[in-house]
């Protein structure tokens, strides 16, 4: 489509007459407004550069109609960005929430009975100065009617917009993994965030602060502890349908360390379907007796975004 836009517009102005004039016809300036009434800068800029190839000689002529043209494309950006300011502040709390579903599962029979379930859940609300996550994984898998995973993690994630890309965040989390001898596991924090690199084809956000955390584990045992958090969001759009995915985040305490990474591959199905293949790495460095330090999962899941 882009290819057949340009070449018409060539083709237009190529059969235009060349020689010297008192003002430019007025097909140019229609073209270049319709451009304009796009809203793309770059169908602007190629209809300016055909338009000085074709007539050279007018030069101050097409400088006018270039700079108009900019400040129209200004004007709507400035009216577009104005309505959705208001329409997010009058959104009602429920408004503007947007996320993505996601589920895999399996059953195997024969030799022995296998069940298991992954589901997640990830919402945002972007507002003016407030941002708020909220999110939700559910891991369960059984073999011969006896349960070998059981994980649940929540949790809510409240920023405040400091600058463009300066962020304050609170957290409040809640985890339970029997088979990391984690009965219960509570977090609070709150810190800085900054998004460090934010493009149409790479995002990276860095965020840190002081943690509390409270851990009841399955022996019997609990914690209360003072903790530092540290957390990583990359996504690197490598193609318009293929997208790499890190999410990494360590809790450090004395005596004590988790770290969790999860990273993942997603491939767009077309409309609001993606296959995401993920591979998920869980360390406790001073787990419960009977518990292994780290606990791997590799998860094939369909992602549905709205």
């Amino acid at each position: 489509m882009e290819f057949h836009y340009y070449a018409a517009l060539a083709a237009t102005l190529s059969c235009m007459p060349v020689a010297a004039q008192a003002e430019l016809p007025v097909a140019v300036e229609e073209l270049i407004d319709a451009a304009v009434a796009t809203g793309d800068a770059k169908k602007v800029d190629t209809v300016v550069a055909l338009a000085r190839s074709a007539y050279p000689g007018d030069g101050p002529a097409i400088d006018a109609l270039a700079a108009r043209a900019k400040q129209q494309l200004a004007s709507k950006a400035a009216e577009k960005a104005a309505g959705q300011e208001a329409e997010i502040r009058s959104a009602g709390l429920l408004d503007n929430w947007s996320g993505r579903g996601e589920l895999g599962a399996f059953q195997a029979s024969g030799n022995s009975d296998d069940l298991g379930v992954t589901a997640g859940l990830k919402i945002k609300r972007e507002g003016i100065d407030w941002r708020h996550k909220l999110s939700a994984l559910v891991d369960y898998r059984e073999s011969d009617s006896v349960a070998t995973r059981e994980q649940f993690l929540f949790a809510y994630e409240p920023n405040y917009k400091i600058t463009e890309r300066l962020y304050a965040y609170g957290l409040g989390q809640y985890e339970r993994d029997r088979f990391q001898g984690i009965s219960t596991r509570l977090v609070a924090s709150g810190g800085l965030g900054y998004d460090v690199i934010d493009t149409d084809s790479v995002f990276l956000s860095l965020k840190g602060g002081p943690a509390f955390r409270f851990t009841d584990f399955t022996d019997g045992t609990r914690t209360e502890r003072v903790a530092g958090l540290a957390a990583l969001d990359f996504d690197w759009n490598i193609s318009d349908r293929l997208t790499l995915t890190e999410d990494a985040e360590a809790l450090v305490e004395d005596g004590a360390t988790s770290l969790r990474a999860v990273t993942g591959l997603e491939a767009d199905l077309g409309g609001s379907l993606i296959a995401r293949v993920s591979y998920v790495v869980e360390h406790e460095t001073n787990p419960p007796a009977g518990a292994e330090k780290t606990d791997t999962l590799t998860r094939v899941t369909v992602v549905y975004d709205f």
